[in-house]
């Protein structure tokens, strides 16, 4: 089997897997919070959906990287909703809950909205006379299938039958690492001979990018709109980490453009540098984000 034809397999089946082990660690409450704190999730909806796209597009445009390479980093910066930024919440000692409630709003919303972004953003870098379609009517539903719906069947089964869910949920994050892992290795087989060329150039954009990222958000929740230093910690990992596998799914079971998934893959890899800095300083004595600021 091709790498193409083997991605186009493998990635939908590993993001469906992902999601429904998302969705079996989420229950009803999760979505509640959206009504019991709206201004906080307003902000970080913004900073996820608007504020990293926008550093996306200002440092591909800044370090002039390949259309293919723009277009990855543009379409992975429109797919937050990682489920590593729960983990990596808890052990930065942030607000676990609102990562949860963040993470699961965005990626409800995530398939509606990031078709439409990827196309626009393949109509602005491509090259004219550079045909690469991307039906986006098409797409969302695909997305639909591989996200919304895993995740909606997680919550009902974690409703529904709990000691299912409990059950269900070692097998289903060791099966999805190991389809993520097949993943990786098609992916960097297929980039085999740029490789050389291609991490150079990818690794700096990459760590400022997501570095980049959760800082500014950290900085600007503390000190403009006066949020806790666990809220304000929690905003800004939420708004680095991304979920690779749902760009993977647009670059490289849809478009099939293993360079663009390159972009993608190394955001998914690299971005836990940035944050795995965060959790060591956290767990230091003096990890504290300085001054005291009411908690909301």
């Amino acid at each position: 089997m091709e790498g193409g034809s083997a991605l186009s397999i493998l990635l939908p089946a590993a993001l469906f897997i992902i999601m429904l082990g998302m969705g079996l660690s989420l229950n009803l409450s999760n979505f509640s919070r959206l009504i019991e704190r709206p201004g906080v999730i307003l902000v970080g909806l913004v900073f996820q959906l608007f504020c990293l796209p926008v550093l996306a597009f200002i440092l591909v445009t800044s370090f002039e990287l390949s259309p293919a390479l723009s277009v990855g980093l543009m379409i992975v910066s429109f797919a937050p909703g990682g489920a590593t930024s729960n983990m990596i919440s808890y052990l930065c000692r942030a607000d676990t809950a609102l990562s949860i409630t963040l993470t699961a709003i965005s990626s409800l919303l995530v398939p509606l909205t990031l078709p439409w972004l990827a196309w626009l953003s393949l109509e602005y870098f491509m090259a004219q006379g550079v045909m690469i379609n991307l039906p986006v009517i098409t797409t969302i539903m695909k997305l639909l299938m591989v996200t919304i719906i895993p995740v909606l069947l997680g919550v009902m089964i974690h409703v529904r039958l709990p000691e299912l869910s409990q059950t269900m949920q070692k097998p289903v994050k060791i099966i999805s690492l190991i389809f993520m892992f097949s993943v990786v290795l098609l992916i960097s087989w297929a980039n085999k001979e740029q490789l050389p060329e291609l991490l150079p150039v990818l690794t700096p954009v990459v760590l400022l990018l997501s570095g980049g990222a959760m800082l500014m958000a950290v900085l600007i929740a503390r000190y403009l709109f006066k949020y806790s230093a666990e809220t304000a910690l929690t905003l800004g990992i939420e708004t680095g980490i991304q979920n690779a596998g749902t760009g993977l799914m647009i670059t490289g079971a849809i478009l099939q453009q293993p360079e663009m998934s390159m972009s993608v893959l190394m955001y998914g890899i690299l971005m836990q540098i940035p944050a795995l800095l965060l959790v060591i300083w956290r767990n230091l004595p003096q990890g504290n984000i300085v001054g005291s600021v009411n908690s909301q």
